[in-house]
């Protein structure tokens, strides 16, 4: 069984048990969430498809750890104008567990 489902703007696909990365949430680690902007449905080949959402499905997930992402650098140039810029950023990230997928 697995669901797509909306978290913090982002769609992901899940299943029970998995460990995704999404935008940082509000609560702490070992926080319970849940999601109910559940797009998709399948279960063993049955699909369900919301009209935007399935009414009635939820999604319960613990957060896990909050944490940064990878460095990302940007960089600007304009050539022969001796205009150079160097910027860096780290996403707020934060891990969360799907415990249960219920309809």
């Amino acid at each position: 069984m697995y669901a797509i489902v909306e978290i913090a703007g982002q769609q992901f696909k899940v299943q029970e048990g998995q460990e995704v990365y999404v935008h940082r949430l509000e609560g702490e680690p070992g926080a319970d969430v849940k999601f109910e902007k559940v797009l998709l449905l399948d279960d063993n080949g049955k699909v369900n498809i919301g009209t935007p959402v399935i009414e009635g499905a939820n999604i319960n997930a613990k957060i896990v750890s909050h944490l940064k992402a990878d460095k990302v650098i940007v960089f600007k140039k304009k050539r022969r104008k001796g205009y150079q810029k160097s910027n860096g950023h780290r996403q707020y990230l934060s891990k969360i567990k799907i415990e249960k997928i219920t309809v």
